[in-house]
């Protein structure tokens, strides 16, 4: 029989007692679609970054000139690791610069 724990031995509810270990956490593993960013469109506006809410959208210091030689210093890309496929982005996105497509299974 197994010796049952006293609640003095066990950790206190409610801390991290291992701040950051999410990132060791993959969760976008079960998305049926995932956001594709067309920079040509995109202006930069940043509202896919802040809706996201699994911080799946990266901003990347990755400059980027439109074919109308608009330039940015900024590019955006998807963490397929952890986007669960919501459509947020998509959905929020004022110049529809994204477009939610079916993941390719391997």
């Amino acid at each position: 029989m197994e010796k049952l724990v006293s609640f003095k031995d066990m950790a206190p509810g409610g801390i991290v007692v291992n701040p950051g270990n999410s990132l060791e956490y993959k969760t976008g593993d079960w998305k049926v679609l995932i956001p594709v960013i067309n920079q040509e469109t995109c202006t930069r506006c940043r509202i896919c970054w802040y809706v996201c809410p699994d911080n799946a959208i990266l901003e990347l210091d990755k400059e980027y000139t439109t074919k109308k030689n608009r330039k940015y210093k900024v590019s955006y890309d998807v963490s397929s690791d952890f986007c669960k496929g919501c459509g947020m982005c998509a959905q929020e996105c004022p110049v529809k610069a994204i477009e939610m497509v079916p993941v390719e299974v391997a």
